[in-house]
């Protein structure tokens, strides 16, 4: 499996993903707060972490 870089806003620089446990990564997802209609927009961190998710597995 190919090493998995991810956008590190602190350091502004691509970094390759190490997880703190070896073998084990845990994610926490909030949900939208949503104070209008419903849109597209709120199911972007969704698919985005179920993308990252099915990568991890894979």
């Amino acid at each position: 499996m190919d090493k998995l870089h991810i956008y590190n806003t602190l350091s502004r620089s691509k970094e390759v993903f190490t997880p703190l446990k070896e073998n084990f990564v845990s994610m926490y997802v909030c949900g939208p707060t949503v104070y209008g209609d419903a849109h597209l927009g709120h199911a972007k961190s969704y698919l985005a972490f179920d993308v990252v998710v099915r990568y991890l597995r894979d």
